[in-house]
């Protein structure tokens, strides 16, 4: 039986694509600095959304090196900033109105992860820290290798989460103890991430890209209308009363059920 060819989408700017079948995995690819971000490689991370073909089903997130990410590089808040780039404390200095643009800008590196057609997973080991932590927490899923170090330092350093961390974060563990990760800046260690519900699941680090793989292999067993139809149900049902995730149901397994029969759009 033919193997299916791994095929290299993109590798740039600390990003690198690449698609096996209907498994894409997107790799943080400078070990050195421990995968700290920049403006440009959350720009690479946007065009790996929407570079995915359309037989894409899972999509795997992990970092080279010790550290899946070890947040923003600090160089964001020197007056030189990255080359090529405003430098935040310019973007300070701007209007509101720009200002807002390029945070909106920013975020869309840490959105399209939760998209209905595909369902994704950070592997995540040693260092997760600020934007690291927040592009761990736009997946839908997370496999944790036993050395991790969870933190949201952003409220340490007079900031705030902004790049669409609060939301999952509360979802996953509450207002109370979000509110005490962030307020901080702790880290929160593997054993902890899996009690708490940051983690789906924490193996030892050796094992962290089979734990992944596997898991992703199971996601891909269920046919994708059925797990699409699933995941808008569940992403759905906090803001739905009981009966409105009654009726959602319904009409959800109504389409499903016409479809088996032949009978759908």
């Amino acid at each position: 039986m033919a193997v299916p060819e791994v095929t290299d989408v993109f590798d740039k700017d600390g990003v690198r694509l690449t698609v096996d079948d209907a498994i894409a995995t997107v790799t943080l690819t400078n070990p050195a600095k421990r995968n700290a971000q920049s403006p440009a490689l959350w720009r690479a991370l946007a065009e790996a959304g929407r570079s995915l073909p359309g037989s894409v089903r899972v999509v795997l997130l992990r970092g080279e090196g010790k550290s899946f990410s070890a947040g923003l590089d600090r160089q964001a808040f020197t007056p030189e900033g990255f080359e090529g780039e405003p430098s935040f404390l310019d973007l300070a200095r701007g209007n509101d109105a720009d200002l807002d643009a390029v945070i909106a800008e920013y975020q869309e590196a840490f959105t399209w992860w939760r998209r209905s057609d595909i369902v994704s997973i950070a592997a995540v080991q040693g260092h997760a820290i600020g934007a690291g932590f927040q592009l761990a927490l736009a997946c839908d899923l997370r496999v944790a290798a036993d050395d991790v170090q969870f933190a949201m330092r952003e409220t340490s350093l007079g900031l705030v989460p902004d790049l669409t961390g609060t939301h999952p974060l509360v979802s996953l563990v509450g207002y109370a103890r979000a509110l005490e990760i962030c307020a901080t800046g702790r880290f929160v260690h593997g054993a902890e991430a899996e009690r708490i519900g940051l983690a789906n699941l924490v193996v030892p680090g050796a094992e962290l890209d089979a734990a992944a793989r596997d898991l992703a292999g199971a996601l891909l067993a269920a046919p994708r209308d059925a797990v699409i139809e699933t995941k808008a149900l569940l992403q759905g049902a906090s803001g739905r009363s009981y009966e409105e995730q009654r009726v959602a149901e319904r009409s959800a397994q109504a389409r499903r059920l016409r479809d088996l029969a032949g009978l759908g759009d």
